[in-house]
């Protein structure tokens, strides 16, 4: 959702505004501007579209003088994609600008009362409320931050706020509740964004603004306040990721290069927690009986994550005998779930900023459950708000189709699983010692189906057309046909369907016609019959079949029309090798319909409203 840039400093601002802004175009966006003040007035720009129509007009920031400005890229909830309701918001002097991530959810009743005070109002959009709030604060004779609190104080919903006076032209103003925000500290200046790798060009120093705090940034002054004005001290944390990690490097699109990254992602997040043939997980805190003492484990998670959940469910059960129940985060937050005593409920979120993902831990500490997040984010809102944490160690990831996260998180759940599992006395030394052997050729064995993507580009080439794609599996091979579909329908805008195989007597099979994609998974054993059987009926059907199966099950060719292979693995882990090549597929799909692979329509990287 939408990202903020916000710089003061020695330095001409708008250039880097929109050099930060394009690390941010990951998290999706329709519109974008910036706010300028140029030592007389606050000038302002916008653009509906790509941020490279806001480039233009200002000849890449060249027009837009001044070293303190505010940028913003807008995902549009209230109001129509357009330059009116695109950000900066101001008031109507145009003496206050401000830019907003989030949603203002009793925006309507504060803008009833300002009309009735005499405001008038340009857009459809809930931001427009804060930038006349202030000034009617401001017009009271308060300073500036004295105004920022009065609105934090009003205001209801989740929001992250860059903000900038006029009348104050070396100061900006930041806040944050519920939506992300961070401040660099830079050498030549200081900067606000929503997310690392919009800084990491100037400095690897940051602070994570907590809930309901406020930052005062000058040129070489940054301070924190609460929300009632009072300071507050804060400790920088110092950023260590390779700052090429955030470019392309040669690659078309970060989703390829990110794919492509997948062994090392891989490799970063299993191999710390790999000590003396066992798994060592120092981070997570939990004494031996903490973990013989959990009775449930209850997984939420969104999108992908969702589905790294559903894996792990069915590893988890099988391996450390521990029942598991996964809820997506948005449905369990509202209908009032059940939680025993010794549940553990653990969060998954890439970003660890997902609103719903965040809420549904609120709500499970509130109901005094212990809570573990799995995120790759360090620092971030689920990160701080979830007792335990498990970092994935992906390091940044662009392209709002995640890839490399996701492995990350299979690989975390994996080791979670062996770890409960270990301490419970389900695993001997010689099967844990088996699982380690298997988790540890994952990096060579990804490579080598990366080896094999020319081959998937040309079998992706012929269904560029395709209208409606069904993907079937069992078990583990049911949560790898989720991730697969959603891979193809996000960034292809293809409609396509995940569905359990043996469901699809059950009304599914009655869509499959003459030609119809069915991807069908098979690297169960166990399943591997009854999945071969389900195949054949959508075959006689006139499905068009693509099978993803382990070296081995050569006989799968007699019903399938195209298989990709892949190495054989302990069946807890096949998802973390046939998820390539479905990635491929889905890749290699969007790019032959000529699609912006990195930024597909109405999608954001981090979902931080509902």
């Amino acid at each position: 959702m939408c990202g903020i840039v916000g710089y003061v400093g020695k330095s001409q601002a708008a250039p880097i505004l929109l050099d930060g802004l394009s690390k941010l175009e990951y998290r999706g966006y329709d519109s974008a501007g910036m706010a300028v003040y140029d030592g007389t007035k606050i000038e302002y720009e916008k653009a509906k579209g790509r941020l490279r129509l806001l480039s233009e007009k200002t000849h890449d920031g060249e027009t837009m003088q001044g070293t303190i400005g505010i940028g913003h890229t807008r995902w549009a909830t209230h109001g129509e994609p357009s330059e009116t309701n695109a950000h900066p918001h101001l008031n109507e002097e145009e003496t206050i600008a401000v830019v907003h991530n989030g949603i203002i959810e009793n925006y309507a009743k504060l803008k009833e009362k300002l009309i009735k005070r005499g405001y008038n109002f340009k857009s459809e959009t809930d931001t427009e409320v804060v930038a006349h709030l202030l000034d009617y604060y401001y017009k009271q004779g308060n300073d500036p931050l004295t105004c920022v609190t009065k609105v934090m104080h009003r205001v209801e919903g989740a929001y992250a706020l860059g903000i900038i006076f006029a009348d104050y032209p070396d100061q900006i103003y930041s806040v944050r509740k519920d939506s992300p925000l961070i401040v660099g500290l830079g050498k030549d200046g200081n900067l606000i964004a929503s997310d690392v790798p919009a800084v990491l060009k100037y400095t690897r120093n940051v602070y994570f603004i907590e809930n309901e705090e406020i930052a005062r940034l000058t040129e070489d002054t940054i301070e924190f306040f609460d929300v009632d004005g009072q300071p507050i001290e804060k400790e920088a944390k110092t950023i260590d990721w390779d700052v090429d990690a955030a470019e392309k490097g040669g690659y078309d699109h970060f989703m390829i290069k990110e794919i492509h990254e997948e062994p090392k992602t891989v490799r970063d997040t299993l191999n710390p927690r790999i000590k003396n043939d066992t798994v060592d997980i120092e981070e997570l805190g939990m004494s031996d009986d903490e973990i013989k003492s959990i009775s449930r484990i209850r997984i939420v998670a969104c999108g992908s994550a969702y589905h790294t959940g559903v894996t792990a469910k069915y590893v988890f059960e099988e391996m450390a005998r521990i029942p598991v129940e996964v809820d997506i985060a948005s449905e369990f937050r509202y209908r009032n779930p059940i939680l025993q005593e010794n549940e553990l409920v653990i969060a998954i979120s890439q970003s660890g900023e997902t609103a719903d993902t965040k809420e549904a831990v609120r709500m499970a500490r509130a109901m005094g459950n212990m809570t573990l997040a799995i995120v790759n984010v360090v620092g971030s809102s689920i990160a701080r708000e979830a007792e335990k944490v498990m970092y994935t160690w992906a390091g940044p990831e662009i392209s709002v189709a995640t890839t490399k996260a996701y492995s990350a998180q299979l690989i975390a759940l994996y080791l979670l699983a062996m770890k409960f599992a270990d301490v419970r006395g389900l695993l001997s030394a010689d099967e844990m010692k088996s699982l380690i052997t298997d988790l540890k050729k994952l990096p060579e064995q990804i490579e080598m189906l990366l080896g094999n993507k020319e081959r998937i580009q040309k079998f992706a080439n012929r269904f560029v057309a395709a209208k409606d794609v069904f993907f079937i599996g069992r078990g583990i091979d049911y949560a790898i046909a989720m991730e697969g579909s959603l891979k193809l329908k996000e960034i292809s805008y293809i409609h396509s369907e995940a569905y359990a195989a043996g469901e699809l007597k059950h009304g599914t099979i009655s869509l499959i016609e003459e030609g119809t994609l069915v991807g069908a998974v098979a690297t169960q054993e166990n399943v591997y019959a009854k999945t071969v059987s389900n195949i054949v009926e959508c075959k006689t059907r006139g499905a068009f079949i693509l099978a993803v199966t382990t070296v081995g099950h050569e006989d799968i060719e007699e019903v399938a029309d195209y298989v990709m292979y892949i190495p054989q693995t302990n069946r807890y882990f096949t998802n973390s090798l046939a998820i390539i090549p479905l990635q491929l597929f889905g890749y290699y799909v969007s790019v032959g319909k000529g699609f912006d692979v990195d930024h597909p329509r109405n999608l954001a990287k981090s979902v931080t409203v509902e």
